[in-house]
């Protein structure tokens, strides 16, 4: 009888446990999936290499959620606690736990807190300020500066100098490796001298995280990293049959491919028009080449090319020498060598601007010269000055 008592009351016990597990289950999950306990849009910052649990006890600390181990443990059983991005991330008054686990495991560009963005950019680079606006929680730029058109802004200088600031460099596809290292040189609080300029398309468009007193020099060590490896994926799952010896060959064909075209969906086109007069022995005939050649991508040719430029030979003019140039002319990014180790089949041996900001592709020189006559009437009507000279016959 009183094993049976016993054997009662463990079961009676048992039940009420199970029942208070379940209620405590369904309490978290509403915790987590409920709205949160801020009024007010909250700045989440996710440090580099921050750990889930950290992040946890900083949001509760701040009001953005209601209860650390139940952010951590529902994170945890989402499957997201190994998918944390680093920035600073704007998350809107009462959001609930499960809505700040996907803003901030999503990433993409930081959205609040103040940051100096140093920016590489194909026409010229930028120190942009930019700070959440207390008022209305967006992230608006507070100040602009040009390295090369004066003196550094106090509010620039200022936040370079702040601890709780992030510092970061958005290197543009198509930029050349002197364009980044000018960049790096403007960020005052970075260390290092950098000896010489990286190998042109070497390196990397991407997003980069710096650090005060950070070696400029290591920047220039991971963008490398990082363009080997995507130019040795991207090779290894190469299209058969491409007229390139080795990867650097396609490397220098990618830079050439960034630069003829701004449309991203044009670049498989533009890649097999290359790959297809490679194919027949017939030059290249590039204008950004030919720009090149002049530059040596120290700078823009803020100018159309002139007669002389063409005619003049260089390594890397290309309406002069055959096949491809010595060196890439900029950095391409992942889409430019995707495309050029992956171009789409085509007879097109010709292009030139259509007035859309694409361009019209042509099979036949009769076609080719069509074309042209279409983009110089679009030229005379709009009043534009015409561009470099249009090779129309070989």
């Amino acid at each position: 009888m009183i094993w049976r008592n016993l054997a009662s009351n463990m079961l009676t016990l048992l039940i009420v446990l199970l029942v208070a597990a379940a209620a405590a289950v369904a309490w978290a999950q509403r915790e987590f999936t409920g709205p949160g306990p801020s009024e007010v849009a909250q700045c989440i910052e996710i440090a580099p290499g921050a750990s889930l649990g950290a992040v946890g006890q900083r949001l509760a600390a701040q009001g953005a959620v209601s209860n650390a181990y139940i952010f951590r443990a529902g994170t945890d059983y989402i499957g997201k606690s190994g998918d944390l991005k680093f920035g600073s991330f704007l998350v809107p008054p009462r959001a609930s736990m499960e809505e700040i686990v996907g803003v901030i495991t999503a990433g993409g560009p930081s959205t609040c807190g103040t940051e100096v963005l140093v920016r590489v950019g194909v026409r010229e680079n930028a120190v942009i300020l930019r700070d959440t606006n207390p008022e209305t929680g967006a992230y608006e730029e507070v100040a602009r500066w040009n390295p090369a058109a004066g003196e550094r802004p106090e509010a620039i200088a200022a936040a370079e100098a702040e601890e709780g600031a992030r510092l970061s460099l958005v290197m543009a596809e198509g930029v050349t490796s002197w364009q980044v290292v000018e960049a790096l040189n403007a960020v005052s609080v970075m260390t290092g001298e950098i000896a010489e300029i990286p190998a042109e398309g070497s390196l990397a468009p991407d997003t980069y995280l710096l650090s005060r007193g950070g070696d400029r020099n290591a920047i220039l060590v991971e963008m490398a990293r990082r363009q080997e490896a995507i130019l040795a994926a991207e090779w290894e799952n190469r299209a058969e049959g491409l007229p390139y010896a080795d990867p650097q060959e396609a490397l220098i064909m990618a830079s050439i491919v960034e630069k003829e075209t701004g449309v991203a969906a044009e670049r498989p086109q533009v890649a097999s028009v290359f790959v297809n007069r490679l194919r027949q022995g017939m030059r290249l005939q590039t204008d950004p080449t030919v720009i090149y050649g002049v530059t040596e991508g120290r700078g823009i040719l803020d100018r159309g090319i002139r007669r002389s430029e063409l005619d003049r030979v260089t390594p890397w003019n290309t309406y002069q020498i055959d096949g491809l140039p010595p060196t890439p002319i900029a950095n391409p990014g992942r889409a430019a060598i995707r495309a050029t180790l992956n171009p789409d089949t085509t007879e097109y041996i010709f292009f030139v601007a259509d007035g859309t900001g694409g361009h019209a592709f042509s099979r036949t020189l009769a076609e080719h010269n069509a074309a042209v006559a279409r983009w110089r009437e679009i030229e005379r009507r709009q009043g534009l000055p015409a561009d470099s000279p249009v090779q129309t016959d070989e």
